[in-house]
């Protein structure tokens, strides 16, 4: 299938070139002037895409979350169809629908916010307007008793506990025994002394359906700003605090070298969304997403689609995201 989609021909709109993009979750087949996401049928616990059904389930999902922040970005969900003599992207006659695809507008790579970053052209006026939508989005973005559970210290403990289970392999090769142990009793500890911190940000209502996957390869910093790239595939990843959500942000900065930056951006925000004083909460944040990173960088060390030298790459990437982690500690 990936062959066949590589071709050209094989896609619904006209193009000269198609490229192969793979994540540790999804096959991206980049076109001229489209991108067609097609879902690995996977199953890391957290997600689960190993029926064609849940695939098809969940391409839906990611249009519709998505179109919260980026409407002009995702274009809707097409079959994957094999008619025997090979597969193609769209509706046709004859043929088994097999797989199915998210189309999105391809964004161009410059305007991203790492772009940005990397041709030191990232401004103050940049960080105030990702501020100032991420505050609205989060003001206005659904709360419900349903949602408010996930701010709970149980609940969200149930995300930490799958984290360090799910990197107890990776021991000794991306994450250091003493870093792994001190990371982990320092998150138990954080629950045992700050449950009723958690329990008063569901009483101020700061517990929504987030992004949850916010960093800078999914900012575009385009005439009309757009956020892309939310995560669709398990709901207690965005029902969350929303300093959950701007601290996977400001990590990646910090992880990319931009700690002034994410200074700034924190003041704007924290004007905006009315969080100033929050630091300590925010740390703990940060140390989750540092470590969700380094935990799905991992993953790609076991990912029999990716060669050794990509896997040594991921590998040197996870071991910086651990250690930042246990550098805000």
């Amino acid at each position: 299938m990936i062959d066949d989609l590589l071709n050209p021909a094989s896609l619904p709109d006209p193009t000269e070139h198609v490229s192969l993009i793979q994540t540790h979750i999804s096959l991206v087949f980049v076109a001229d002037n489209f991108v067609y996401k097609v879902k690995k049928p996977v199953n890391f616990g957290f997600l689960d895409f190993t029926t064609l059904e849940k695939r098809k389930h969940y391409c839906f999902q990611e249009v519709r979350l998505n179109q919260r922040l980026a409407q002009d970005i995702y274009l809707g969900v097409l079959p994957i169809i094999h008619d025997g003599g090979g597969y193609h992207i769209g509706e046709g006659e004859g043929g088994d629908v097999v797989d199915y695809t998210v189309k999105m507008k391809k964004i161009p790579q410059h305007t991203l916010m790492k772009s940005l970053f990397n041709r030191d052209e990232l401004r103050e006026e940049h960080l105030r307007e990702i501020a100032h939508v991420l505050a609205d989005f989060h003001r206005n973005a659904e709360r419900s008793p349903e949602i408010d559970k996930f701010g709970e210290p149980e609940a969200f403990r149930v995300n930490t506990d799958e984290n360090f289970e799910q990197t107890e392999r990776y021991k000794g090769t991306t994450i250091e025994e003493a870093d792994f142990y001190a990371l982990r009793d320092w998150t138990d500890r954080f629950y045992m002394e700050n449950g009723g911190l958690f329990r008063e940000r569901i009483r101020e209502g700061k517990i929504r359906d987030c992004h949850g996957d916010l960093h800078m390869e999914h900012i575009c910093l385009t005439d009309k700003l757009s956020i892309i790239d939310c995560i669709e595939f398990n709901d207690r990843f965005r029902y969350s605090d929303i300093l959950a959500d701007i601290a996977f942000l400001l990590m990646d900065l910090e992880y990319q070298g931009g700690k002034g930056f994410a200074d700034q951006l924190w003041e704007f925000y924290g004007q905006q969304a009315g969080e100033a004083g929050m630091e300590p909460l925010l740390a703990f944040y940060k140390v989750y997403r540092a470590y969700v990173r380094g935990k799905v960088t991992s993953f790609r060390l076991d990912d029999d689609q990716i060669g050794p030298r990509e896997k040594e790459a991921a590998a040197q990437t996870a071991v910086r995201y651990f250690q930042l982690a246990r550098s805000y500690i």
